[in-house]
């Protein structure tokens, strides 16, 4: 079977194409058999030998090939493939290196091809970037050489098709019992929040879980990139922005829907990335009634976040005191998450307040991890009683706390 395997690699899965590609048909595991079983030398497999090669071949003609049963696995949370015998997976823990190789940088350039496709758009020598979303919700990205110098070069983050409950992100210790009750007051409260950390620290992942506990009453309206955001709630309605065609018309972006998503009556109207001008009108949203609004934003800690929003406005045109005005009257709170070699750890919980003679907002700690409740945890208590929310445990404690002035009900 040595021989056999490696020519699968190529040969096999090649001519298979190809005879698939002149007859029409679809790559269905029948057809694949049937032209399998054409080749010369297969029929003297027997039927196990012949199933598993086909099998074979059909990864590579359909779905995500080689890279399927890494995909699969519950466990992995992001694909990373270098080149065709440099496949990398995360499982929560940090990046392993697999021995999954997929052919040769030809086998893996079609690969990308065709995945890219499935979405609608294309990847050429013209077009040598894509991100797009996969049927089942994977999120791709792919790179072709020249700009991606050893690759190709793929990207998937794994779609989770059931999301956590608050209860398993608990158990995996990604969430410390004392911040899950902080948690769901927030969104009883209806307070707006951020959920903020860097690249594959879990800000999908935890901002999911908590629109799981938004009441069943209330309709939610997502406004993402990538439709990534799936929450087990029984109300939910999704706009995806769209690039541009070939033309370069038709392209439909993150500010255009969150302007279309005031319109659909959002009890929580939620930007699953903010990355650009659309916070302008986010917060000018959240500050026309449309309480315990959420998003996710890309900072290093929270005390970067008033700067990262600062800059954000600017490109919509907003002055950085106008930004700091509508920041402090229509976000509340910051839930930041940090990767570590131990898994995706909610590290922070700040709360957003105007500090200093020029009142500027900041973001003060009200609960971290290493040390629990911090100088905001007074003003996170006043938050949530001025919304008649029961206090967690964790506020009702004696704490030194910041002095702050009283704050209405909004």
């Amino acid at each position: 079977m040595t021989t056999i395997d490696g020519d699968i690699g190529g040969n096999v899965a090649e001519r298979v194409r190809h005879r698939l590609a002149v007859s029409g048909a679809d790559a269905t595991p029948a057809t694949v058999v049937s032209a399998v079983l054409d080749e010369p030398g297969m029929a003297l497999l027997g039927d196990t030998g012949l199933l598993r090669v086909a099998g074979r071949v059909h990864r590579d003609l359909s779905g995500t090939g080689p890279l399927a049963p890494l995909l699969a696995d519950s466990a992995v949370t992001d694909v990373l493939v270098n080149g065709p015998d440099d496949v990398w997976v995360d499982r929560g823990a940090g990046l392993v290196r697999t021995p999954v190789t997929v052919g040769d940088a030809d086998d893996l350039r079609r690969l990308a091809q065709r995945l890219v496709a499935t979405a609608g758009r294309r990847l050429d020598d013209g077009s040598p970037c894509a991100d797009v979303r996969l049927p089942d919700g994977t999120r791709l990205h792919a790179v072709l050489p020249p700009v991606a110098t050893g690759g190709p070069y793929l990207s998937l983050r794994v779609f989770r098709r059931r999301p956590y409950a608050l209860r398993e992100l608990v158990e995996a210790g990604t969430v410390a019992p004392p911040a899950a009750d902080l948690l769901t007051a927030i969104v009883a409260a209806r307070l707006a929040y951020l959920v903020t950390g860097g690249t594959g620290a879990g800000k999908t992942t935890l901002l999911t879980t908590m629109l799981g506990l938004v009441p069943a009453g209330e309709r939610i309206v997502l406004v993402e990139d990538a439709a990534e955001i799936r929450p087990a709630h029984p109300h939910v309605v999704g706009l995806q922005a769209r690039w541009s065609n070939v033309e370069g018309a038709g392209a439909v972006t993150l500010r255009d829907l969150v302007r279309e998503a005031l319109r659909m009556r959002p009890d929580r109207l939620v930007v699953g990335e903010c990355r650009g001008v659309e916070v302008v009108d986010l917060l000018s949203a959240l500050n026309t009634g449309h309480e315990g609004g959420a998003g996710t934003l890309h900072a290093n800690a929270p005390a970067d976040v008033p700067a990262r929003l600062e800059a954000l406005g600017l490109l919509g045109g907003l002055s950085r005191a106008a930004l700091h005005a509508q920041l402090a009257a229509a976000l509340q709170v910051v839930l930041h998450l940090r990767r570590t070699p131990r898994g995706r750890l909610l590290d922070e919980i700040c709360v957003l307040l105007p500090t200093g003679p020029d009142r500027l907002v900041t973001a003060v700690p009200a609960w971290r991890r290493t040390h629990g409740p911090g100088p905001a945890v007074t003003a996170l208590a006043r938050l949530l009683a001025d919304r008649d929310t029961a206090l967690p445990p964790v506020l009702t404690a004696r704490r030194p706390a910041l002095a702050l002035p009283a704050r209405g009900p909004r």
